[in-house]
């Protein structure tokens, strides 16, 4: 089965159009609300279930159930409820992943009641869109697909997020937090909740000095500092990040420190080849908005930090280099170590790049 076209910036516009409507009050009969990324799923659900009702009336019109210890046959004659002292009965089902026999919610959607709002939470995977119900609640109401970001995607979203706060964010805060929480929105919402309330009142850029200080993130022996010295050929002060990593194993992941040292090279040979293409084929090179676009980068200044990087590094060492990411990439997951810890790994491999 073809894979959907729906993408991550697809689901973030869809949130904050439905956030905006849910605000102004515009109701619709049905929410399904799908899909691997559970962030979105709870954000939108908690507004709903704070948003329809006032909190008198939730106490008497508002139900909750959850789908392992519920079944279709019991949403549904809960929905056909009429709402006693208010506007509307408002059903919500979490978990519906769990649902016995979920598709038994047709008897419902096929004529959902005007007096009743449904709000179906459906993680880890979609409703199944050729199923009858996937089809009457896109018709009856609103689906919604929450889709999981790509680790290049986490940035920007992170980036965009803060600046709805008022906030801005330094590019190597960025990395350090997505370095240390992956892309996990959820996990890193509630660090972020937790830095604005430990921020000095008044403040506006977050920098990397903020995250060491209130999230415990080293601002000196971290992937960022570890790539930068890297790319600038300071085999001193990368073999010195590497020990500080063999020394602290759970918090500098030998995967994710390859990941983002392939994320460099990348980027590296991308704009090289760019440049091949220019010299030798008359393309012309292009300019900062559309490389970022290219390189999916957030701002300006993460583009120029990679052209000027390349110049030190050329093709014919990237590709090898590429090469030696994707071998130690299999020995991270413990294909072929030779009884190597990872801290010895990254230190091999760092030696190996900068004897290309």
């Amino acid at each position: 089965m073809a894979k959907s076209a729906y993408k991550f910036k697809d689901s973030v516009a869809e949130f904050e159009s439905l956030r905006s409507q849910i605000a102004a009050r515009q109701f619709a009969p049905i929410y399904l609300l799908m899909g691997e990324e559970s962030y979105f799923i709870d954000s939108l659900c908690d507004q709903l279930a704070s948003t329809i009702l006032s909190p008198a009336e939730q106490a008497f019109n508002q139900i909750t159930v959850y789908g392992k210890d519920s079944n279709a046959g019991a949403v549904v004659n809960l929905c056909r409820q009429m709402p006693m002292m208010g506007s509307y009965e408002v059903v919500i089902v979490k978990e519906a992943q769990q649902l016995q026999k979920i598709e038994n919610l047709t008897h419902y959607t096929s004529a959902p009641q005007s007096s009743t709002i449904l709000l179906v939470c459906h993680k880890e995977k979609n409703v199944d869109k050729r199923s009858a119900l996937y089809k009457q609640c896109q018709k009856s109401g609103v689906v919604f697909e929450s889709v999981r970001p790509r680790d290049y995607e986490i940035g920007p979203w992170l980036t965009q997020f803060l600046q709805q706060k008022g906030l801005r964010i330094a590019p190597k805060a960025v990395q350090m937090l997505t370095d240390h929480l992956g892309c996990d929105i959820a996990k890193i919402s509630n660090e972020v909740d937790k830095l604005l309330v430990a921020l000095p009142a008044g403040t506006k850029d977050i920098t990397d000095m903020h995250i060491e200080q209130h999230v415990g993130i080293s601002k000196d022996f971290n992937n960022f500092e570890l790539c930068n010295a890297v790319v600038t050929q300071d085999v001193q002060r990368a073999m010195a990040i590497a020990d500080h990593f063999a020394h602290n194993p759970k918090d500098n992941p030998l995967l994710l420190t390859i990941m983002a040292l392939y994320g460099q090279f990348r980027d590296i040979f991308i704009v090289n080849y760019l440049r091949w293409l220019e010299k030798y084929k008359r393309v012309p090179f292009p300019g900062e908005m559309e490389l970022m676009k290219t390189l999916k980068k957030s701002n300006p200044y993460a583009v120029r930090e990679v052209c000027s990087h390349a110049q030190r590094w050329p093709n014919r060492k990237v590709f090898g280099i590429l090469g030696l990411l994707r071998e130690y990439d299999g020995k991270s997951k413990g294909i072929d170590t030779g009884g190597m810890s990872d801290g010895e790994l990254l230190r091999e491999l760092l030696l190996k790049i900068f004897m290309q």
